[in-house]
């Protein structure tokens, strides 16, 4: 399932034929390699809901043997997505966060010419993320583009905050990490489902979030809200702060159903991209959310 909002684009992998999946158990004894309800498969069921279509319709790992009627087959193992892929993508992306963040750090001061190009950074690395949410195909390239600039944003920003905080950005990393290991452990004790109705519902939240959020930034700039409005330094601000790190956490739900079932379904490898890049973003969401509940919990002085 690839939603309409760019930046809150999540591929879904159908294991049933309904509307795009996320709610039956991993196929026991490995990759599922069913058509019914398989995205890796030739295509949906007859009459089927489009969201449970296969976006790799072209892919070759997807072809039908039409001579001979043979159903489509999962790709070889060795264009199969699996866990070490998903894990060696996400340390590349992450890593490629960090060493941005650093270098932002070190060599830029805290100033206003730095906050300008934090900002700057940051809105290209949007671009980045668009772009890549708009292919139907993981592009490393604008990943690692992506992460480049994200983390000179993370570098300016945590510099920043640590100047006025200290230890602050410290404390957000270990809630990010706390945030998403509790997070993977609730999602693999089965006590979260990521089924269609929670991937609706959740996301419906996370859209009118982000839209209250462009309104009240409106607000502040002209002046109509003061002191950040909703994202004040105040209890309401920590209460927003706390719903936002939520939101983080369902969108790492998400990314780990994403994981889960390209392996089950073995995806093509070039998935695992695509998961790399769901889980950083996710990860640095709750890491700025993270860091700006710390300054908040640590007082104004």
């Amino acid at each position: 399932m690839r939603s309409s909002n760019p930046v809150f684009s999540r591929r879904g992998f159908s294991r049933d034929n309904g509307y795009a999946g996320f709610n039956a158990a991993p196929q026991a004894g490995g990759p599922a390699v069913g058509t019914q309800g398989n995205p890796y498969a030739q295509g949906a069921p007859q009459g089927g809901n489009p969201y449970a279509q296969n976006p790799y319709a072209q892919n070759p790992y997807a072809q039908q043997d039409l001579q001979h009627g043979a159903p489509p087959q999962a790709p070889s193992a060795a264009g199969r997505m699996t866990m070490d892929d998903v894990v060696t993508r996400t340390a590349m992306t992450l890593g490629t966060v960090t060493v941005g963040a650093v270098l932002a750090w070190a060599l830029l001061p805290v100033s206003s010419s730095s906050y300008g190009l934090a900002i700057g950074a940051a809105l290209i690395a949007m671009v980045f993320a668009l772009v890549q949410a708009f292919k139907r195909k993981a592009s490393p390239a604008l990943i690692l583009a992506y992460a480049a600039f994200e983390g000179v944003f993370l570098g300016v920003i945590s510099e920043m905050f640590n100047s006025r905080w200290s230890g602050a950005p410290f404390q957000a990393v270990l809630g990010t990490l706390a945030v998403s290991g509790a997070t993977l452990l609730v999602y693999r004790a089965g006590w979260i489902r990521v089924t269609a109705r929670y991937a609706r519902i959740g996301m419906a939240i996370a859209i009118a979030f982000v839209l209250v959020m462009a309104v009240n930034l409106l607000l502040v700039v002209f002046g109509v809200a003061d002191d950040g409005g909703l994202r004040s330094m105040g209890p309401l601000g920590a209460i927003v702060g706390i719903l936002a790190i939520v939101l983080g956490a369902f969108f790492l739900t998400l990314d780990f159903k994403q994981i889960e079932d390209g392996i089950a379904y073995g995806a093509p490898r070039d998935e695992s991209w695509l998961a790399a890049f769901g889980l950083t973003m996710s990860l640095v969401w709750i890491y700025l959310e993270m860091l700006r509940l710390v300054a908040i919990f640590s007082g104004n002085d």
